[in-house]
C-alpha cells in the first residue's frame, strides 16, 4: 500500500515576515549539526510516514500562511534537560505560498495536502513583499 502525503502547519512565534524566518533560521541556534534549519519540537508525528513522503512545514506569520518549507527527516535530540524531543530538519529554501489566513494555536498541526495553499509562481517570488497587516487583510477577504 503507497503511502500518501501530509504537510505540517506552524506559527512562527515572533517573526514580522518571510524575511526575518530566513535570517532566524541562517543563525547557528536554529541548526542542526548538518547546518541544515530544524524546528525542534516536544511531540513527535504520530503519522511520520506520511510527513516524510514529501511533507512540507507551513509557517504561519502574523497570522498568514505565507510559506512552506519541505520536510527532511526528524531527528531525535535531547536537550539538556534530559527530554527527548523531535528535530523537524528542513530544507533551507523558504517557498512562499499564496497568503491564507490561519487561527492562532498551540504546537503545530497537520495540514491536509488538499488544505494547503497553493505555491506562488516563481515570477511573483520577487515581487515586494506586502506588509503583514495588508497580506492578512487581503487574505481575509479572498485576494491572493
Amino acid at each position: 500500500m503507497a503511502t500518501s502525503t501530509i504537510h505540517m502547519v506552524k506559527l512562527s512565534v515572533g517573526t514580522e515576515s518571510v524575511e526575518d524566518l530566513s535570517i532566524w533560521q541562517r543563525q547557528t541556534a536554529a541548526q542542526g549539526t548538518d547546518g541544515r534549519p530544524q524546528h525542534i519540537t516536544r511531540m513527535w508525528p504520530r503519522r511520520e510516514d506520511e510527513v516524510l513522503n514529501g511533507g512540507s512545514i507551513y509557517w504561519v506569520i502574523k497570522g498568514v500562511i505565507l510559506c512552506r518549507q519541505k520536510i527532511i527527516r526528524l531527528d531525535e535530540v535531547t536537550r539538556t534537560d534530559g527530554i527527548r524531543r523531535c528535530a523537524i530538519v528542513l530544507d533551507s529554501q523558504l517557498i512562499r505560498v499564496a497568503a491564507t489566513p490561519k487561527r492562532a494555536f498551540q504546537g503545530w498541526r497537520y495540514l491536509p495536502v488538499s488544505d494547503a495553499p497553493p505555491d506562488l509562481r516563481l515570477s511573483r517570488e520577487g515581487e515586494d513583499t506586502l506588509p503583514a497587516e495588508l497580506n492578512a487583510a487581503l487574505a481575509e477577504i479572498g485576494v491572493r
